[in-house]
């Protein structure tokens, strides 16, 4: 079977409104390589209703790193986006300070080979793994200690698993959701992803669509049409 042919319906793994970032709808692959199976993997970011990614923006913000704390993502739930088993909850990587500063992204960025070759952990961070039937699903980047289940847990799509968080290969902290057809990432193959009953505000400011299925648009804003409790 291929990986297409594999393709995962999922629900959206959060409450609230998230921004769409390297969305598979603008490009595959998403995150420009294909290098443990992110080839259609989608990243999102906790905003307000003003599109903001964090409460404050000061000299910080612009010269230095910025502590996780302020941003909107951080401690939020995240949610299970299908039913299923769970493989892998990888916990302890510590969360690190945020980079919205290009001064700060620079240095980052050139350490970005040397992560990669450190394995799944230090690209990943904290992360959970759900077996849904033939594919796997894992969400990344989730905040240290905040994980919820284990391997052998059986889970419902919207059972809580875990809170955004900021470790592994991520600048500020948001939800990295990507589906591979093994859990040996160093040899997965991404398999395609599309989302079912979420509400889109596309970018620019007109009215939200209403989606029964499909890929979130880069830079919309999204969150699901009824929001579980």
């Amino acid at each position: 079977m291929t990986t297409e042919a594999m393709s995962c319906v999922l629900d959206l793994p959060f409450t609230g409104l998230w921004l769409v970032q390297n969305s598979p709808a603008r490009r595959v692959p998403s995150h420009g390589t294909d290098r443990f199976g992110s080839r259609y993997a989608i990243d999102f970011v906790g905003v307000d209703d003003h599109r903001r990614t964090a409460s404050v923006r000061d000299w910080r913000s612009a010269l230095a790193t910025e502590p996780p704390e302020r941003f909107f993502a951080y401690g939020r739930p995240i949610l299970a986006p299908c039913p299923g088993t769970v493989v892998v909850a990888h916990d302890g990587e510590a969360d690190h300070e945020a980079r919205r500063s290009q001064l700060a992204l620079v240095p980052y960025a050139l350490g970005q080979a040397s992560r990669a070759r450190q394995g799944v952990a230090a690209i990943a961070g904290n992360h959970v793994t759900i077996a849904y039937g033939a594919a796997f699903v894992t969400l990344a980047h989730l905040r240290r200690g905040s994980l919820d289940v284990r391997p052998g847990d059986v889970v419902e799509s919207g059972q809580q698993v875990a809170e955004c968080g900021n470790s592994g290969n991520s600048t500020q902290p948001h939800v990295h959701l990507q589906a591979t057809d093994s859990i040996d990432f160093a040899a997965a193959r991404g398999v395609p992803v599309v989302f079912r009953d979420f509400r889109q505000w596309p970018r620019g400011g007109a009215d939200p669509a209403e989606l029964a299925e499909g890929i979130p648009a880069e830079r919309s804003v999204v969150g699901p049409r009824h929001d579980r409790p």
